[in-house]
């Protein structure tokens, strides 16, 4: 079992930067892979990024390419999402994810672990 806590949201202005973290325990955390999901009001839960177990590799949505990043430091068991030149379309509650399977790319319902999310609030 693996407790998923993320930090770090808010209420910012659009322009501004945030970042996320996601602290996890319980396992080995180097064996998960992890993503940062989103959910807006009134809208489904959409991937944002994700990275590999070794952190060498990262995939973003096309929404968020160029502006955040995903890190991971596998010796504090944390992922982090850095969020830069932040939209009022980055306004959502902010999810971690974590899952085991082999395939790195896999769909929501294929996730095991989550967190219980944090809200960012982007304001013009």
């Amino acid at each position: 079992q693996v407790q998923l806590v993320e930090s770090g949201g808010g209420l910012v202005q659009a322009g501004d930067s945030l970042r996320l973290s996601c602290a996890a325990s319980g396992r080995t955390f180097s064996n998960y892979v992890m993503a940062w999901f989103r959910q807006a009001p009134g809208k489904e839960r959409e991937f944002v990024s994700l990275i590999t177990r070794s952190g060498g590799s990262t995939y973003y949505a096309d929404s968020v390419k160029g502006r955040f990043t995903i890190s991971r430091d596998n010796a504090k068991s944390t992922v982090y999402l850095r969020m830069n030149n932040l939209k009022l379309e980055d306004t959502a509650v902010y999810y971690c994810a974590a899952h085991t399977r082999l395939v790195v790319l896999v769909p929501q319902d294929r996730y095991e672990y989550w967190g219980q999310g944090t809200q960012v609030t982007v304001s013009s």
